[in-house]
């Protein structure tokens, strides 16, 4: 049933302290990260649990609506992010397919909380959703807002942090927060971006393996040069998170340098290097993405002809299966893209290299292919699936045009 093959697979479709924070305990300013980490990232993150006593309902919530009350600036980072649609309808669709045991595997990363997990559990009426009522500190949509602030930041209803650029007073809400290093380090964010040893493969290659690769980069390497996921993915400590998605940090990743070499009798070839000068991995890292060159010949009198198009990324069938094709660029790296063409002898022309990029070019294919096969799937998950591809599609841009002269 090729339909569902790609479930089977692993992918889901689709980063202050007050002196009271440390009483009772170590420091843990001072705790290795891996061990932090090890702790703070279980599989599957343990329910919060009652609040404390003199906590307010504010304190308590877990929404990110709440966090906003204090943190305005991170909740309108994280609103323009794509951790804010963890949980839109390119999962949700597919989650109408999945058994629990499914489900929660992609909600590991989607909505890892397991308070979230449950309203999951509860709208597909798996057999094990909970039969007690909800608590009042978790919002019934909850489940929707996808990567929360307390995905990351909240733990038996104690809060977490990077250490403070000032120093804060004593008595805040929610008793303060506990400081660690862990949230400053690329390993943080390999919880859901690396994929382990063992995890899912595409000939011979991970899925998610964006750790590594930075790990491969020079800006892995200690000194003025270094640079973490955090330093690059939010900037002032902004949560944003551009990626791909976005042109500004997309043409900040690449170099693009495009010349033509005369084959003579009218024959050339429009060579395009692309450098992976700004990432600090693959370009692009996944196998969703795709930059799409596009090779055109503009003459004088207006005429534009096409002779030519090639992408850049990792193409895998739609039943994630079988490797394509994989033209990815290594950070620091330089691919040369080469187009032979034909163009007159004694008339002006120039030739252009169009870069357009399709942020969700696999899931357009995975979707597509899905709705041709609409009536195998529940009803309430095709208006979902439309969507998803609506979304995708309206996420193409165009990133740059580069021109080269016409030789001497």
């Amino acid at each position: 049933m090729r339909l569902f093959m790609f479930f089977r697979h692993g992918f889901c479709l689709l980063a202050g302290l007050s002196a009271m924070a440390f009483l009772g305990g170590c420091d843990p300013r001072r705790e290795p990260v891996e061990n932090f980490l090890e702790k703070h990232w279980q599989d599957p993150l343990p329910p919060q649990g009652a609040p404390p006593a003199a906590f307010s309902a504010l304190e308590a919530s877990l929404s990110v609506q709440s966090c906003a009350q204090c943190h305005a600036r991170q909740f309108e980072g994280w609103k323009s992010s794509l951790h804010s649609k963890a949980m839109g309808p390119g999962i949700g669709w597919q989650l109408k397919l999945m058994s629990q045991e499914q489900g929660n595997a992609c909600l590991r990363c989607h909505a890892p909380l397991a308070e979230q997990k449950a309203l999951v559990a509860l709208d597909q009426a798996w057999p094990n959703a909970p039969q007690h009522p909800i608590p009042e500190y978790v919002s019934r949509d909850l489940a929707h807002q996808g990567l929360t602030c307390a995905s990351c930041h909240v733990r038996g209803h104690q809060r977490f942090g990077p250490p403070p650029r000032i120093e804060p007073s004593e008595g805040g809400p929610h008793g303060g927060f506990r400081v660690s290093k862990a949230f400053e380090d690329s390993r943080f964010c390999a919880t859901c971006h690396q994929f382990p040893e063992d995890g899912p493969q595409i000939a011979g290659k991970l899925q998610e393996d964006t750790y590594r690769q930075w790990l491969a980069s020079r800006f892995a390497r200690g000194g003025a040069g270094k640079q973490t996921c955090q330093s690059c993915h939010m900037p002032d400590r902004q949560h944003l998170w551009r990626g791909i998605h976005d042109p500004t940090m997309t043409r900040k990743a690449i170099d693009v340098k495009l010349s033509i070499a005369d084959l003579g009798g009218g024959n050339h070839e429009a060579v395009a290097e692309i450098l992976n000068s700004g990432a600090g991995h693959h370009f692009p890292t996944y196998m969703v993405a795709k930059v799409e060159l596009l090779f055109v010949r503009r003459d004088a009198d207006g005429s534009v002809h096409e002779f030519g198009r090639q992408m850049i990324g990792w193409q895998v069938d739609t039943p994630i299966t079988r490797e394509i094709a994989d033209t990815r660029i290594p950070a620091g790296e330089k691919r040369v893209f080469r187009q032979a063409f034909s163009a007159p002898e004694n008339r002006d022309w120039e030739i252009e290299v169009i870069l357009r990029v399709s942020p969700g070019e696999h899931y357009e294919r995975i979707y597509r292919d899905s709705l041709q096969q609409a009536n195998r799937l529940p009803f309430d998950a095709i208006e979902l699936l439309r969507h998803a591809l609506a979304n995708v599609e309206g996420a193409r841009y165009e990133l740059m045009r580069i021109r080269a002269e016409k030789l001497p």
